[in-house]
């Protein structure tokens, strides 16, 4: 019996849990992979099935892409989707490591449970409830927000047609969405940094903030570094809930809403160009590729412990 075989035997029960995450890679990773062809193709659908399709499409090579590139919109969106995601990656990585720093120096572990919980929560729910939440704050006749302007002598706010405000709404409501999750993520790294450090800190009279600062954030880096590097590869890729569902598809807000999944979605929707939707699919994936190699490889420069490979 081969070494290769007796390995498998050996650890077959690990095998066996893998097993169901690997199957779901091969599904929705790896096999549509496949598709990936009909970025350089102009599809149309066939009679004889799906895969006839692929295959008696024309090839077009390049110009899936060139409408991206092309379009008047193209500047616009690929500035709002680099610019919001850089809010998203800065803010959130400093609202999430504080607020799990916090958490942390409850003395009531109960009460930090049920905080830690409702942070948690928002995660969970979907964009539409919570562009419904948003809508109550924000309607125009009822909304709460314009209720308080006009109580102290204000003229209502049409929010939905105002773009100049959405930058701040978007990102202080993914931020809100999503710093539950990470902040956990964070206290579970903190909660495992041995006490002993502290306990030293103490009896050399460290305050709480030099205990944050020298030894905290310090251990935390290399956390932060590969959640980073993992972040920056997804610049170029945008929630769509958040940019398309919040502002209710308000055309007045293209301007400040419109990323490139949201753009890609609404050509997909108007034109049915399957080819183009793969392309603009495939560009945000070979640019994450690149930018994530290109992020570890300058992490790995600087302190080689702290990249992700």
């Amino acid at each position: 019996m081969s070494a290769f075989i007796k390995k498998i035997i050996r650890n077959r029960f690990m095998l066996l849990m893998i097993l169901p995450g690997t199957i779901w890679f091969l599904i929705f990773a790896y096999l549509p992979m496949f598709g990936t062809v009909l970025a350089f193709k102009d599809f149309r659908i066939s009679p004889d099935g799906f895969f006839a399709s692929v295959f008696n499409s024309e090839w077009v090579s390049f110009k899936n892409f060139e409408y991206l590139f092309t379009t008047n919109d193209a500047y616009i969106i690929t500035r709002n989707t680099i610019l919001y995601n850089m809010a998203f990656i800065i803010l959130g990585l400093v609202v999430a490591v504080g607020f799990a720093m916090l958490l942390n120096e409850l003395l009531n572990k109960r009460l930090a449970k049920i905080y830690q919980t409702g942070m948690f929560l928002p995660h969970f729910l979907s964009w539409i409830i919570i562009s419904y939440f948003a809508f109550t704050f924000l309607s125009v006749d009822k909304g709460t927000l314009n209720q308080i302007i006009t109580f102290f002598g204000g003229d209502p706010v049409s929010w939905y047609s105002e773009g100049k405000y959405w930058p701040y709404i978007l990102v202080f409501v993914g931020i809100w969405k999503g710093v539950g999750y990470n902040s956990v993520i964070y206290l579970a790294a903190i909660t495992g940094i041995d006490k002993s450090y502290y306990e030293a800190a103490v009896i050399d009279g460290a305050s709480k903030w030099k205990q944050a600062r020298y030894i905290t954030l310090p251990l935390l880096k290399p956390l932060m570094i590969i959640l980073t590097i993992l972040a920056i590869g997804g610049i170029f890729r945008s929630d769509f809930g958040l940019f398309y569902q919040l502002p209710k598809d308000s055309g007045a807000l293209y301007p400040v809403t419109n990323v490139i999944d949201t753009f890609v979605y609404r050509g997909l929707v108007n034109m049915g160009d399957i080819g183009m939707s793969t392309a603009a699919g495939l560009y945000q994936s070979m640019v994450g590729l690149v930018l994530i190699l290109l992020s570890n490889y300058i992490v790995r420069k600087i302190e080689k412990d702290h990249a992700l490979f």
